[in-house]
């Protein structure tokens, strides 16, 4: 069965209307008699039960106050935000540029101990080279409209940022497809820089790189699934083309550490995944 990864935040959603629409029935009020008090068109409670659109704090104030559960407002509100925090557009996210973008992830990664990242067609971010970081986000930037020349800043940063896998205390474990190997990004000389830092990064204490060939049998293992990235047991980060999305709901966390742990069990590693990784820099002569 396919993985969804925006059904975590779909579920919090809902479990905010659901939270809002019974506090109504509770207070005895229908729905037209709640829009009265709350100062809006019917439709637009209907919406907001229905899960299909997210209540501002005002709304949840002027929701609670109708139904005389005006200290729940608080609370709901942070559970929405929460919810709605869970799938974030690269469009919003992206604004400040690529990198301030790189930036705002630093303090957090200094807060996990374990990273678990799976990639079908690139590099991890946390291995990237300078060169491929910056020709990566380049492409990104001319794709959403961000002006090009942020993108060797960006890439410069995101290699800054990716020091912490030669800090201790954390373990990093990362599973690519043979693919990622192979994709072009950048010129030749940025690509085999890339490749040869894979192999050094591969080699540090903390790290685990494991490749999955292309040849091997998905007959009894999982097919290709889209990037993730998991910090330590509770957070998984889902790299979509429109969009993050952030799942903590235990259960599918659970789903995605099973996936990892099906892929992690199709990849070879040490000497096996140097040679794949050499054999792709041979391919660019």
């Amino acid at each position: 069965m396919p993985i969804s990864p925006s059904s975590s935040a779909q579920a919090a959603r809902e479990n905010v209307a659901l939270r809002l629409r019974d506090l109504r029935k509770g207070a005895g009020l229908t729905v037209v008699e709640l829009a009265s008090q709350c100062g809006w068109h019917h439709a637009k409670t209907s919406r907001i039960e229905n899960a299909r659109t997210a209540p501002s704090a005002s709304d949840i104030g002027r929701w609670t106050t109708a139904c005389g559960a005006s200290d729940q407002a608080p609370d709901l509100v942070a559970q929405s935000l929460n919810a709605e925090s869970m799938y974030q557009e690269w469009r919003h996210q992206v604004r400040a540029g690529l990198k301030q973008l790189q930036d705002s992830w630093v303090d957090f990664y200094r807060s996990a101990q374990l990273f678990r990242v799976y990639s079908p067609t690139l590099i991890p971010g946390l291995l990237q080279a300078e060169g491929y970081a910056a020709a990566l986000l380049s492409s990104i930037g001319r794709f959403r409209g961000i002006p090009v020349n942020d993108g060797a800043e960006a890439g410069a940063a995101r290699v800054d940022r990716s020091r912490v896998i030669r800090e201790p205390g954390r373990r990093f474990v990362f599973l690519i497809e043979e693919a990622a190997l192979t994709y072009r990004v950048g010129d030749a000389d940025a690509m085999a820089a890339q490749l040869g830092y894979l192999l050094s990064a591969g080699a540090l204490p903390s790290v685990s790189l494991g490749i999955i060939p292309s040849s091997v049998s998905r007959d009894q293992g999982l097919w290709p699934q889209e990037i993730f990235h998991m910090y330590d047991d509770n957070f998984v980060s889902v790299e979509l083309l429109s969009a993050q999305v952030n799942i903590t709901q235990p259960s599918e966390v659970e789903l995605y550490v099973r996936a990892f742990e099906q892929l992690r069990g199709m990849a070879v590693y040490g000497a096996a995944a140097r040679a794949l990784v050499v054999k792709a820099i041979e391919a660019l002569a």
